[in-house]
């Protein structure tokens, strides 16, 4: 694994590489599910199962690390795996400044513990270094993450009505876009 940092003496965050991403596979993908089971927006609906969300990771996430695309960032809390984040940076020469906030995912047990604050502020880091001054993002309109987002400075740029299917419905919600100027 690349690096640690330690945001609390319980949360290790570490930038995952795509050996490590394999070789944690199993765990990444329980993540995903507990995620979606728990009603996340993140792109997926029930019933979300073992082979669906190894699929997006093996599928979506490892050739981009493996093209050095995107960060993944990877939170862990007594050795478990309580959540992960992306920084997608493998944009058009015209977007070179900017960079896309994806998949921001905590463990539902782990929840309101400060891991997705410390996840978001690793990932900011990232972006700075990586010379990326402006981050966007998309949530479910009035979700949970959306006060998280705006309390870290991310302002609201529209809502889109009608953007993604519920998770355990058959409606669609709104998302909010936003973003951060770093």
């Amino acid at each position: 694994m690349s690096k640690d940092m330690s945001v609390s003496t319980l949360t290790n965050i570490t930038t995952f590489t795509a050996d490590d991403l394999v070789r944690h596979l199993p765990e990444l993908g329980a993540l995903l599910r507990a995620c979606v089971h728990d009603g996340a927006s993140v792109g997926f609906v029930m019933p979300c199962d073992v082979d669906e969300s190894e699929a997006f990771w093996r599928g979506k996430v490892l050739p981009s690390l493996r093209a050095g695309g995107v960060v993944l960032l990877v939170a862990r809390r007594g050795g478990t795996i309580a959540g992960t984040v992306q920084l997608d940076y493998d944009t058009m020469p015209n977007q070179r400044h900017r960079a896309e906030v994806r998949k921001l995912l905590v463990h539902p047990g782990f929840r309101r513990q400060g891991i997705a604050r410390a996840l978001m502020t690793e990932l900011e880091r990232h972006a700075s270094v990586l010379q990326r001054s402006l981050l966007t993002l998309d949530t479910r309109t009035g979700d949970h993450a959306e006060p998280l987002y705006t309390d870290l400075g991310y302002r609201t740029a529209g809502v889109i009505p009608g953007y993604a299917r519920g998770t355990h419905t058959h409606e669609f919600d709104a998302t909010t876009i936003m973003y951060k100027a770093l």
